[in-house]
């Protein structure tokens, strides 16, 4: 076997290759990842948003940060530099002259391919006198052309030149190793070992720990374990946790303790301008002595949030601190969330404990949505609204408009709601009719079946049962249009249809679609009680028929006259029936049952089968593509950074105050999403009464609630 021979690179130029290679790969996806992504294309869209989110903070505070911040440009210069490099080693790499590793015999003669003997032994001779040492020529040049010659006459250096590419036969494996030879030199060897050791046995080793050990605190959502592990507690310990409650253990996060968060920090200013904040907020439970709740950080969270609520004006030493505390929460009462169907889960599997209520999970999505923005639980949904005072709501609320909501806003007409409204003037109404038109409106179809059941529609007691809900979104301004074209309908003073559709037309828009729903499951459940009714038994016809005709609720007594032409019709359709009933004509209406029920059969079949396969491919096509979590911006006027509307959907008994399903968090409805809730039917066959809710975690008042029995 051939040996080996390692030829390194003593003049430093193949060293450009792996540099070049190294640079690529580090300048490349860094360019893609870190390049600053189109600042104008960010100016657009927060023109585009100022209409409406012009006064929410973190609006104002995007415009600032990106007129001060000088970080795209840095981004820029370092990535320039990069590229400066890359294409400069690249420059060099192309300069590099390539060393020819075939060995041709005719070329180093100077003879074309398929020369003849006679021709190659006489431009031997002209070369070796020529290049002969002898006669003052280069040896080495001379080595050369006796070697060409022995491999084009000589018959074995030949078959070793065909076979091997050397006249000399096979020659030893030639690695060339891209870099420069002082590197293994032994007067270096010292200095190239302290490189290798303090790059992978320091430096590389303590980067992975110090990334492993930080991001092993952490759960997936970024929320510390040790906060997680503090609202579980809290939780099993309070299954009915009320607002103030609630507050307190959110408050309690180790989010919030600089000792394990960097971004949590204790002031001087602290022991002055805390207290002050207790005093003008009142009532907050400072005495209360339970651990963390007494603790300083978690204290002073407490009242940044609680002033946040109140919104309160804090000093300019703590508003930084406060948007911290603000920025953090609706991620860690998301956590909450989970913790609590985290719980509600062990206790309906395991037993031994009492579940949270669901008053307690529902008030953390209530916190949410208070946090947001930045509203108290017994404040009025209105005050979301720019413009709006709590002196403004005496109008709202009077007997003559009784506007207590955003959706009673919503449903006044265009007259009353400028009426009611004419403290503002025209142009802050009309800031406020643009800011009430991006408010959300969600439509919801709730479809119930067992997937895996022959029947979909029955549902057995144990078995899973599937509700399937479509969430269409659509914005409150689609509504306002809607009903200026339902106003706008030409009246007809001649018919009186034309006045009734007029009547229905002024008639809420926002209810138009409840309305219809209504008459939907009124007309079915007198079809299905029609259905349903039992017929009589023959004897109480025979009596009937002996005493007289049904009329509603009443019996009426019948002639004699009557009673015999009810005889002969009676007689005439028997002897009807008796006709039909003649065996070839049996036999006819037997096959054609038997042809027609088959075919229902299979079309029913069918049906099934396609439907299942398309729920089938819709999961598979929701598995495989990945939504964008960015969908519509909330208007917050406190929020500091821009928030995405959100909902939680799940199914509940409000009764046993329980959760039937777990909540889904809703994250990519941006059009219409369809959501799978799947929950096992009661053990025990009964009907059952549940609701199918709708939460947001940033506004307060668009909640849904609807009826679902079982």
């Amino acid at each position: 076997m051939a040996g080996q021979q390692f030829q390194y690179d003593d003049s430093g130029n193949t060293f450009f290759y792996f540099l070049t290679s190294f640079v690529g790969l580090i300048v490349i996806p860094a360019t893609y990842y870190f390049w600053p992504r189109d600042q104008n294309a960010e100016q657009l869209r927060l023109k585009a948003l100022r209409r409406v989110h012009g006064r929410c903070l973190w609006y104002r505070l995007r415009l600032m940060k990106s007129q001060q911040s000088i970080i795209p440009t840095l981004k820029k210069v370092a990535l320039l530099i990069g590229w400066a490099v890359f294409l400069f080693l690249a420059y060099k790499v192309s300069k590099i002259d390539r060393e020819y590793q075939e060995y041709n015999p005719y070329e180093v003669l100077g003879l074309d391919p398929g020369a003849s003997v006679s021709e190659i032994k006489r431009q031997y001779r002209l070369l070796s006198l020529k290049f002969h040492p002898d006669k003052g020529g280069d040896e080495v040049m001379f080595m050369r052309i006796a070697k060409a010659y022995a491999a084009l006459t000589n018959e074995e250096s030949r078959n070793n030149w065909q076979m091997y590419g050397n006249p000399d036969g096979p020659q030893a494996t030639s690695f060339g190793i891209a870099l420069p030879a002082w590197i293994v030199d032994q007067k270096n060897s010292m200095l190239v070992l302290l490189v290798y050791g303090l790059a992978f046995m320091v430096i590389l080793p303590v980067v992975v720990g110090t990334w492993w050990y930080r991001s092993i605190r952490y759960s997936g959502d970024q929320i510390l374990i040790n906060t997680t592990q503090l609202f579980m507690h809290f939780m099993y310990k309070t299954p009915n946790m009320n607002m103030k409650r609630l507050g307190m253990v959110l408050t309690a996060a180790f989010e919030f303790d600089p000792r394990s968060n960097k971004e949590a920090t204790i002031r001087p200013t602290d022991n002055t301008e805390v207290p002050q904040l207790i005093r003008d907020l009142g009532n907050i439970n400072v005495k209360k002595k339970e651990p963390p709740f007494c603790y300083p950080y978690s204290l002073k969270a407490r009242v940044l949030m609680l002033s946040h609520l109140a919104r309160m004006e804090v000093s300019e030493n703590t508003i930084e601190d406060q948007r911290f505390v603000v920025r953090k929460s609706p991620a860690l009462l998301q956590e909450m969330v989970n913790v609590g169907c985290q719980l509600t889960m062990m206790a309906n599997s395991r037993g031994g404990f009492h579940a949270p209520r669901l008053v307690s999970i529902e008030n953390c999505m209530k916190l949410s949505q208070m946090i947001v923005q930045g509203l108290q639980e017994s404040k009025s949904p209105l005050l979301q609204l720019p413009h709006f005072e709590e002196e403004h709501l005496r109008y709202c609320v009077s007997k003559k408009y009784k506007v207590r909501s955003i959706v009673d806003l919503v449903s006044l007409k265009d007259s009353d709601r400028r009426s009611m409204l004419r403290f503002l003037g025209e142009e802050k109404y009309d800031e406020v009719m643009a800011v009430l038109g991006s408010f959300p409106h969600i439509t919801v179809d709730i479809k119930l079946q067992v997937l895996d059941d022959e029947d979909s529609h029955d549902i057995t007691a144990g078995s899973i049962v599937t509700v399937t809900v479509t969430l269409t979104r659509k914005r409150m301004l689609d509504f306002f249009e809607k009903e200026q074209e339902q106003v706008c309908v030409p009246e007809d003073p001649n018919t009186e249809e034309g006045q009734g559709d007029v009547g229905k037309n002024k008639s809420k828009v926002w209810q138009n679609k409840n309305k219809a729903a209504k008459k939907t499951s009124k007309s079915k459940k007198k079809k299905l009680s029609k259905k349903k009714t039992p017929s009589q038994p023959q004897k109480q016809d025979k009596q009937k028929q002996a005493n007289g005709t049904v009329a509603g609720n009443e019996v009426v007594p019948s002639t004699k006259e009557e009673e015999e032409e009810i005889t002969d019709k009676g007689s005439d359709s028997e002897e009807g029936e008796t006709n039909k009933d003649s065996p070839s004509e049996r036999d006819d209406e037997s096959d054609k049952q038997s042809d027609t029920e088959p075919d229902e059969m299979g079309g029913d079949d069918e049906e099934e089968w396609k439907a299942l396969q398309q729920s089938i491919q819709r999961r598979e096509k929701a598995l495989l593509e990945t939504k964008s979590k960015i969908t519509h911006p909330v208007y917050s006027l406190c929020f500091p950074e821009e928030k995405q509307e959100w909902w939680w959907l799940y199914i509940a008994d409000r009764k046993e105050q329980t959760l039937v399903s777990m909540p889904y968090h809703v994250c990519t409805l941006k059009d219409t999403e369809e959501v799978e809730l799947k929950f096992p039917a009661p053990s025990k066959p009964g009907n059952y009464q549940y609701s199918v809710i709708l939460r947001s975690d940033s506004f307060m008042g668009l909640d849904q609630i609807k009826p679902l029995k079982v």
